[in-house]
């Protein structure tokens, strides 16, 4: 048995956050666009990485996704993200920070999720 992927599903209240957070901070590009139906809905990628974004209130108050975006370059990121977006830096982790599993470590949160940056 062999997989090639695994794509979150990851669902807000309202989208736009989602899209404030992905595109305009982390930089994803919407590959598939269902924002302007009843079920508001799209799918998101970059540098081969894909999640689903979906607006549903009901799963989003019964949800709170946390995932880890490696990187070999943490500093970068965390330049470009506190420069940009600081409000996203989450207050427990907003500095890239050395853990005791020897990984670098920062963490940005939104409305709905957690997503930890990670450096090996």
């Amino acid at each position: 048995m062999k997989f090639s992927k695994l794509v979150p599903n990851v669902f807000y209240a309202d989208i736009s956050d989602a899209l404030k957070f992905f595109i305009d901070c982390l930089e994803f590009t919407i590959t598939h666009n269902e924002l302007k139906t009843h079920k508001r809905f799209c799918v998101i990628e970059k540098d081969g990485l894909r999640i689903n974004l979906f607006q549903d209130r009901k799963y989003a108050e019964e949800h709170h996704p946390e995932f880890r975006l490696v990187t070999d370059d943490i500093q970068s990121v965390y330049t470009k993200i506190s420069a940009s977006h600081p409000e996203y830096l989450h207050p427990n982790l907003d500095k890239v920070t050395l853990r005791p599993w020897g990984a670098q470590e920062f963490a940005l949160t939104d409305k709905q999720l957690c997503v930890v940056i990670q450096q090996w």
